[in-house]
């Protein structure tokens, strides 16, 4: 599990950045990994979602474990979206944190936005952050603030606030979600002293164009989840099917590395 925990971290180190695509069910993951994506993500609006359970409010633990179980026998290292921890007990997030990775889960995201639209005390997540990694410690721990994505007035110092709490607490990452503008993201990337972690935009740069900026992740969010969804109504409305459609063969063989 070591060289895993390790082959995870060298990802955020790399000549580019490492692009997550973020997974919601078994056979999307599958086939991301088919695709040969080497680390997947999950994203907790799609895990949410799929269950009809709302997205952070803490509601999805259950499903949460279910699907690393599920997607514990893929050939990739997968990393996990835990809202804020599922609970403002650090303690409790830290045994969330050990039982994920007891499942080879080699990753996870916190964050520090609630469902009131607010922020959680910085004080609090880096309690959490702080927690995971003495219990964990070869675990990824991505901590996101919502300062951009939650409309913080004048966000940077904030945000660098933050990325600073959550680092001094252990943090090997920061992923702050929201943030398109390359000369903003250049300023964070500079004053942010771990990997950071942006989200793929449509119509804004992509991870060429991200890399020489400084952002060593780039993450897809729900953005994947969503397209499926607007696929599926666009063919109900005349769109027609889309080009490279999985057959029925091929999606079943999606199921064969967790077969048995």
């Amino acid at each position: 599990m070591t060289d895993r925990f390790a082959a995870f971290h060298a990802l955020h180190h790399a000549d580019r950045p490492l692009l997550l695509p973020n997974a919601w069910d078994h056979a999307s993951a599958a086939a991301l990994a088919a695709r040969g994506h080497r680390a997947i993500g999950t994203t907790s609006l799609g895990v949410a979602a799929a269950a009809g359970l709302p997205d952070g409010e803490a509601a999805t633990r259950a499903e949460t474990l279910r699907l690393a179980r599920l997607l514990g026998g893929l050939p990739v290292l997968l990393t996990v979206d835990v809202e804020a921890g599922f609970s403002d007990d650090p303690a409790e997030v830290a045994e969330l944190a050990a039982e994920l990775a007891g499942l080879g889960v080699v990753g996870i995201n916190v964050e520090d936005g609630r469902a009131d639209g607010g922020l959680a005390p910085a004080e609090l997540t880096a309690a959490k952050v702080a927690a995971v990694k003495a219990a964990v410690p070869g675990l990824f721990v991505n901590a996101r603030t919502d300062t951009w994505w939650l409309g913080t007035p004048d966000p940077l110092p904030e945000t660098l606030r933050r990325a600073r709490a959550y680092q001094d607490a252990g943090a090997d990452g920061v992923f702050v979600p929201g943030v398109a503008d390359p000369g903003l993201i250049a300023r964070l990337a500079a004053a942010i002293d771990a990997p950071l972690n942006v989200l793929l935009s449509p119509g804004g740069p992509g991870p060429a164009e991200l890399g020489p900026l400084g952002v060593a992740r780039v993450s897809t969010g729900s953005l994947l989840f969503r397209a499926a969804l607007a696929g599926a109504l666009a063919v109900l409305d005349g769109a027609g099917v889309p080009p490279g459609l999985p057959s029925y063969a091929e999606t079943q063989r999606l199921v064969a590395p967790s077969a048995g």
